[in-house]
């Protein structure tokens, strides 16, 4: 039952984005009802689990919501040009690197030769893995154009994404106690990114059930740990990849040539393995 929970968070997170796209709307319209349907969630949390919240957790939470919503708005960005199915595999080969460099110069994680070897190795997994989930296609010079912009929105997206994740660790603040300041901070960054384009309140309601996904699966995330480990529950989140990645093709019908579904394909499992590799290397 434990593991069947600890792959919670990767059905649920790589659900996210295909109900945003499937619900529709703008990506302003996406992002402020997936930050509010993770703000109803993380309200109701808060007062049935009662964790502390202090001043630092309060602001440091906020901050890393406020983040997370840069980095998810940015996501639905390129989604808009790429399809989900370029964009995700990307988008969290991205984050890999980032938050592994990270952690790796800031805290010290990894701390024995094996660990090196097999962090150098995925890292190595992860580059080839993002490089072949964004093999162009026929129309070359049109893709190739989508693709620069959609990789300069990722960018910003992937900076938003890891500073959610490093700032929490940095400052100690994570698990339940950062739920509800992160899903306050959430709520400010989506109004940020989106009042000046008026989202439709019809739309914006549709894209609650992404938000409220995605802080179960967070909730899923923080049960897990304790029970199968950080490495696991943090490998088998990755996981989240394939559901969105195979969700953007089959759900979604996004079409592809022969050269990118196999691209895509090995990019995955390349992805994949690295998350599993980063995992046992943080032991």
């Amino acid at each position: 039952m434990d593991i069947l929970i600890a792959l919670l968070p990767a059905l649920l997170w790589g659900s996210v984005v295909l109900i945003n796209v499937k619900v529709g709307g703008t990506s302003y319209e996406q992002i402020m009802g997936t930050v509010l349907g993770a703000f109803i969630v993380g309200t109701a949390v808060y007062f049935i689990v009662q964790p502390e919240l202090s001043v630092k957790i309060l602001i440091v939470g906020m901050i890393s919501g406020a983040f997370w919503a840069l980095g998810q708005g940015n996501q639905l960005k390129s989604i808009k040009k790429i399809g989900v199915a370029k964009t995700m595999p990307i988008s969290t080969g991205m984050q890999l690197v980032g938050t592994t460099l990270i952690s790796v110069i800031f805290f010290n994680e990894w701390k024995s030769t094996t660990a090196v070897i097999l962090g150098i190795v995925a890292l190595l997994l992860l580059v080839t893995g993002v490089v072949l989930t964004s093999l162009k296609g026929d129309k070359d010079d049109e893709e190739n154009g989508s693709i620069k912009s959609a990789l300069n929105i990722l960018i910003i997206s992937s900076i938003g994404y890891i500073t959610y994740v490093v700032i929490g660790r940095f400052f100690g603040v994570e698990g339940w106690d950062a739920l509800f300041p992160q899903a306050i901070g959430m709520v400010i960054g989506g109004f940020l990114l989106s009042f000046k384009h008026k989202p439709k309140k019809k739309a914006v309601v549709k894209n609650l059930i992404p938000g409220v996904l995605w802080a179960l699966g967070n909730m899923a995330m923080f049960y897990s740990q304790p029970k199968v480990g950080v490495a696991t529950s943090f490998s088998f989140s990755q996981m989240l990849v394939v559901v969105s990645t195979l969700g953007g093709i089959f759900i979604l019908h996004e079409q592809k040539t022969k050269k990118q579904y196999i691209g895509i394909a090995v990019g995955i499992i390349l992805i994949i393995a690295a998350a599993f590799l980063l995992g046992y290397a943080k032991k």
